[in-house]
């Protein structure tokens, strides 16, 4: 890989290409959601054993027991304040508002772990009044159980569109201030149509084809891209076919705009992580283009690349910043895509 000449250390890209109150959220490319307390243990060692180039949502919806959902929120909470839970990215999704074990479900979590927990994942958003009621009782909840998350900040929220009111206001959804992602859940979407759309949208090829399957992920995908949040995409059930998995991943990320992909079983979270990283050509390209950019004060410049000259200004250094920084997310452990030099110089904490 290109070396990177570390004589001199301008101002960081990040501080030189965007504005200082433009909000954009990044998170790890791959959420991997787990409800049985057997597979939530393994998920918190994988993590380990990778490092956090994914996110762990331990699942208090469809994870839960029918009627035991509160127990299993105090299983979640147990776990998130574990030492399993290394590097803080543990978040939990619970039940929708409107259950009947939302508000309590929502106190345990909030009080026992709502410090540590990296984000709340809130399913079947029915309308942006309905979202803006339920970040309103979480934030009642919050006040009742004293929820301190120091210098954290509120707790991050994400969301899941599933129903139709959801996407005709995703747009407002996706502005809100405590959102930091959206997922897509194909299949109660599939399934609010009543039949009209086949069950092979549901599948990894078909989900990619349907008109109005492909219409609803490019809404929420753009929805979140104009409100600087993440787009976050729906399962692959067949998830015991790598291949499948790493088109459909390939095609969320590189043709729909997704930055970041649901898993549901831990074989799933390493080829969404590879799918979704740059290769490293791009990164190569990525670090030539950023170092010439300092090196000309970030003004435009020629670049020679594969035998072509292109000129390249402030636009096209953003963009080829993201690569970078999608390349520092999605290193394994073990499997640094950068060179030395570069993590060092731009990523140090």
């Amino acid at each position: 890989m290109t070396a990177v000449n570390a004589a001199a250390r301008p101002r960081h890209p990040r501080d030189v290409l965007f504005d200082a109150g433009e909000r954009a959220v990044e998170l790890p490319v791959c959420d991997h959601y787990s409800g049985v307390e057997a597979r939530m243990r393994k998920s918190l060692a994988l993590q380990q054993e990778l490092g956090p180039v994914f996110d762990v949502t331990l699942d208090g919806e469809d994870g839960a027991p029918v009627g035991g959902e509160v127990e299993h929120a105090h299983l979640i909470s147990e776990l998130v304040v574990s030492a399993d839970n290394r590097f803080g990215r543990v978040g939990a999704r619970i039940v929708p508002d409107g259950h009947g074990a939302f508000e309590p479900m929502l106190k345990v979590l909030l009080e026992k772990c709502g410090h540590r927990l990296a984000y709340l994942m809130v399913p079947k958003i029915e309308s942006a009044h309905g979202w803006e009621t339920t970040v309103s009782t979480i934030e009642r909840v919050s006040a009742d159980v004293h929820l301190d998350r120091r210098r954290g900040g509120p707790l991050p929220l994400h969301g899941l569109v599933e129903t139709h009111g959801a996407l005709r206001d995703v747009q407002r959804i996706a502005a809100h201030p405590r959102l930091e992602s959206l997922s897509f859940g194909l299949m109660d979407f599939v399934s609010a149509h009543r039949g009209a759309i086949p069950q092979s949208a549901m599948g990894v090829e078909g989900q990619f084809v349907h008109p109005l399957v492909v219409r609803a992920k490019l809404e929420i995908s753009a929805a979140c891209h104009a409100n600087g949040i993440v787009p976050s995409h729906c399962v692959v059930t067949e998830f015991r076919d790598s291949d499948a998995l790493q088109l459909a991943a390939e095609k969320a990320s590189r043709q729909l705009g997704y930055t970041r992909m649901w898993s549901i079983h831990p074989d799933q979270v390493r080829v969404i992580v590879e799918a979704f990283a740059p290769s490293a050509a791009e990164v190569d390209l990525a670090i030539d283009v950023i170092q010439a950019a300092e090196a000309a004060g970030w003004g435009p410049i020629r670049h020679r690349h594969a035998g072509r000259e292109q000129l390249h200004d402030r636009a096209s250094y953003r963009y080829f910043w993201h690569v970078i920084e999608r390349a520092h997310r999605t290193s394994l452990a073990g499997e640094d895509q950068l060179p030395a030099e570069a993590r060092r110089r731009w990523f140090a904490a």
